[in-house]
């Protein structure tokens, strides 16, 4: 008797963001097609569907104007949608890579930038309570915490920012050294668990599925104010 085979359905991108990547597409189309549809009665208000031939300069008509963005909008934001919906993997898939090429830049460059060291501790401290990209051997990437720079005298070689360290209760003032060493082969196990395991990319994708709702509504909120601004300015004017 043959044997049935059955295909196992797999996912490569996070369900929350692939729902969060169509919500945000649907929003962008449904605003194309908003854009499009006032462009579209802009121009039939002032007939130029059959006066066409009289517009000299069309490119440079408002009504025009509005309907090309609003084709363009509306095709993006369309494909957008069926991408997520289909997991087209090269589309979601740049998202992620994006991230996770900033998260690697911040960490190369921890020491150089004090811009990128204040908001790489914040995301790891106050934000999303992790460490690196997918965990703290990612700060290997940088020249003071990687484990061979002990050879040319680094103290933080082997170790992690203080960002990545667990506050302590009742901890007023956080230990800046609390990180040392924390990589080093033979490091006590017990005190592994005072710093972060788990990567910011990982605790990101967590936090975007605990506040979907919000982060669309603020997604919605600036598309709406993004094209009834200019017409609230003009109106003002």
């Amino acid at each position: 008797m043959p044997v049935r085979k059955y295909r196992r359905e797999t996912t490569e991108i996070n369900c929350c963001l692939k729902y969060m990547l169509f919500s945000s597409n649907v929003v962008i189309w449904m605003t194309g097609l908003v854009v499009l549809a006032v462009g579209i009665w802009a121009w039939n208000e002032k007939d130029m569907f059959s006066n066409i031939t009289k517009l000299t300069f069309i490119a440079l008509d408002p009504a025009f104007v509005l309907i090309c963005i609003g084709g363009i909008t509306f095709t993006i934001g369309f494909t957008g949608s069926v991408g997520a919906l289909r997991e087209n993997t090269c589309l979601l898939g740049t998202i992620k890579d994006q991230a996770t090429e900033g998260l690697r830049a911040f960490i190369i460059h921890y020491r150089e930038d004090p811009d990128q060291q204040n908001l790489i501790d914040w995301i790891q401290e106050d934000w999303l309570q992790c460490c690196g990209i997918e965990g703290p051997k990612d700060w290997d990437s940088n020249n003071y915490f990687n484990c061979s720079s002990g050879a040319i005298g680094s103290r933080e070689a082997c170790g992690v920012p203080f960002s990545c360290c667990r506050r302590r209760p009742q901890e007023l003032i956080k230990n800046k050294q609390c990180g040392y060493d924390v990589r080093k082969e033979g490091y006590p196990v017990e005190r592994l668990n005072a710093i972060y395991e788990r990567g910011c990319l990982r605790a990101g994708e967590d936090w975007l599925e605990s506040h979907l709702i919000g982060v669309s509504a603020t997604c919605v909120f600036t598309l709406i104010m993004q094209v009834m601004v200019p017409y609230l300015m003009k109106a003002l004017n």
